[in-house]
Parts: structure tokens; C-alpha cells; sequence
């Protein structure tokens, strides 16, 4: 299914293309608060993308995924967020985003990351191996939609905090 699709790290010249698909991904999502644009250029401004790749077909950016360091309580190093994770509506349920999620999961593990955790639906993060872990929580976040996927079987303990980017509601004024 992805024939022509090119996987690759995001340039300066993907600032408006990745605002424009995070915009149209997220539109008719009920759950969100629509700040994921937000979300992404507040932790470019930070510097905060430790990885962040978008999608391209036929030279078009049709997808995009954000991975940025987290903070957590006992003091783990090396943890990743990842998201937010964009893909255009009319190239949705055409294994883009999965593409996505393998490609950023890889070059993690290549920076000799520990770990990553996300917010999401369970049905779907499951199948790349994230699993939620008892007594790793993030705060307001129901624990069944929070999750954890470890890169060397250890599992961190206590209260994850995701960048401050990740408060951006809208655009950013740095």
C-alpha cells in the first residue's frame, strides 16, 4: 500500500506543510482540543523534537509524528513521547501512520533511547507493543489510555510529564 512513500526527517521547509496535515488529521477528532499544530511548533521553538519525520508521496507531505523527551518522577532517563501523529484524512487506513510510528520507534532505539509513552487508543497502539504499566501514570489521563513500550524490558516507576510544549493552545509567539 505505501508504494512511493518516502519516510524521512523533517526540514525547515516542512513547518507549514506539517501545520497544514496536524490540522486537517485532527479536525473532526472529537477528543481533541485541536492545539496539536500547537503542540508541534511549540516544541520545534524549544528545540524539543528529538525526532521528527513526515511522510511524503510524490512530494507531497501527507503525514507527520513528533517524538519529545518526557520527565519522569524517579528520575528514569532516556523517555520519549511520542506524538502528536498526523496523517492527511484521505491517506488514512493505508498503513501511513504505522509506517510512522515503526520508523520513529527505530531511530529511538538507535539514539539509545530506553523508552517511549504515549496517549492514545488502545486498540491501536497494542499492536507496536505499548502496554499500559502499572504505577507509571500520567496525571489526568485515564491509565487505560495512557501507555509504555520499553526498549531494554525496564519499566520506570511513578508520574510522567510530557514537555511543556505540550500546554501550547495556540500559536507561538517566540
Amino acid at each position: 500500500m505505501n508504494t512511493n512513500l518516502v519516510i524521512r526527517n523533517e526540514t525547515d521547509a516542512d513547518a507549514t506543510p506539517i501545520h497544514d496535515v496536524t490540522v486537517a488529521a485532527f479536525e473532526t477528532l472529537e477528543i481533541s482540543r485541536h492545539t496539536e499544530q500547537f503542540i508541534i511548533e511549540a516544541l520545534r521553538a524549544a528545540k524539543a523534537l528529538s525526532v521528527s519525520l513526515v511522510a511524503e508521496r510524490d512530494g507531497h507531505v501527507i503525514g507527520h509524528i513528533a517524538f519529545s523527551p518526557v520527565a519522569i518522577s524517579d528520575g528514569t532517563p532516556d523517555w520519549y513521547g511520542l506524538g502528536p501523529v498526523s496523517v492527511l484524512p484521505a491517506y488514512q487506513r493505508q498503513g501511513i501512520g504505522t509506517a510512522l510510528i515503526r520508523e520513529g520507534l527505530s531511530r529511538l532505539k538507535a539514539m539509545n533511547a530506553r523508552g517511549c509513552c504515549l496517549v492514545g487508543h488502545p486498540d491501536y497502539y497494542r499492536k507496536f507493543g505499548f502496554r499500559t504499566v502499572p504505577g507509571l501514570v500520567l496525571e489526568g489521563v485515564p491509565p487505560e489510555f495512557f501507555f509504555a513500550l520499553s526498549f531494554d524490558d525496564q519499566f520506570p516507576q511513578g508520574s510522567v510529564t510530557f514537555h511543556e510544549g505540550f500546554n501550547a493552545d495556540g500559536p507561538s509567539t517566540g
